[in-house]
């Protein structure tokens, strides 16, 4: 598995601050977690979606792909990182 962090610069209060993927080796979504301005949240995985987070229709770009859009900044995170995220999201929804 692969994890990245995406922060997405936008204005739009409905629209995520920042996207967490766990990505199988193909790069598909297996779990996302989203974060809004306001501090909550939204993630989905194969089975479950919460708010208006689902997983992808087609595989993750690689980080450099979607770094070359200027409102996207992309990182890879440790799986810890992650677990962090799917934790917070799953206990606040």
């Amino acid at each position: 598995m692969d994890y990245i962090k995406v922060s997405w610069k936008q204005d739009n209060p409905h629209t995520p601050v920042l996207l967490y993927s766990e990505m199988d080796d193909e790069r598909w979504e297996v779990r996302k977690v989203e974060v809004f301005p306001d501090g909550s949240f939204g993630y989905a995985d194969r089975s479950t979606s919460r708010g208006t987070t689902f997983l992808g229709l087609e595989p993750i770009p690689t980080l450099s792909e979607i770094a070359a859009i200027p409102e996207f900044e992309p990182v890879a995170i440790t799986k810890d990182e992650f677990e962090a995220m799917w934790l917070k999201a799953a206990r606040q929804v």
